[in-house]
């Protein structure tokens, strides 16, 4: 029986180095999901463990509608690296301002949280150890959105006045990673707080 030899032809692709703003991006991700894996696993170990209340599940409302804003924020950064990708700077605007906006309202939700918590329930992180591994964790993850909206505003900024255009799209879709990489980290820090631990 006679075989039909086939030619493959295998196209050599250079290899080439990463970007420094991706591994840079990369080692700050790792170094932050340490962290944040160390507070989570501390709050896990502490969980029930108060002679004194409240327990979670007094004072702590499942925050679903600032759940849904922030993590739909990952889709509209998506949206605007595609955009500015193709050049489509006003889309662009758009879809970062769009994200913004979200990421501003589920920082409001925490601090409305915050509030209700502080003044209303008079549940501090001084409360006991649900009090102090709550606010540290949570705490923990604000200040990452925090973090992230200096940097979407300040990019957003700088597009409005012409200073961001397509040249840029590498650094806008490295400074994504972090927004995405703060909202994955909410997934985890939901379900251990207000679905695990209630």
């Amino acid at each position: 029986m006679a075989t039909i030899p086939m030619q493959q032809s295998i196209q050599e692709v250079p290899w080439t180095l990463p970007k420094r703003g991706t591994v840079a991006m990369a080692c700050l991700i790792t170094a932050e999901s340490a962290i944040f894996t160390i507070f989570v696993v501390a709050y896990l170990y502490y969980l029930g463990r108060d002679t004194v209340g409240p327990k979670p599940s007094e004072v702590l409302d499942v925050p679903i509608f600032y759940t849904v804003c922030l993590l739909s924020s990952s889709f509209f950064i998506w949206l605007a690296e595609r955009a500015i990708d193709h050049g489509k700077m006003g889309a662009f605007r758009l879809w970062w301002s769009i994200t913004s906006l979200l990421g501003l309202t589920f920082l409001f939700g925490t601090g409305k949280e915050w509030q209700k918590l502080i003044v209303q329930d008079q549940f501090t992180i001084k409360t006991n150890l649900f009090g102090t591994t709550y606010y540290s964790l949570v705490g923990l993850h604000a200040s990452h959105v925090v973090v992230g909206l200096i940097l979407l505003l300040l990019t957003l900024v700088f597009s409005l006045a012409g200073a961001v255009g397509p040249q840029h799209a590498y650094r806008v879709k490295t400074l994504a990673l972090y927004w995405h990489f703060v909202d994955a980290v909410w997934v985890v820090v939901f379900t251990v707080v207000y679905v695990v631990g209630r």
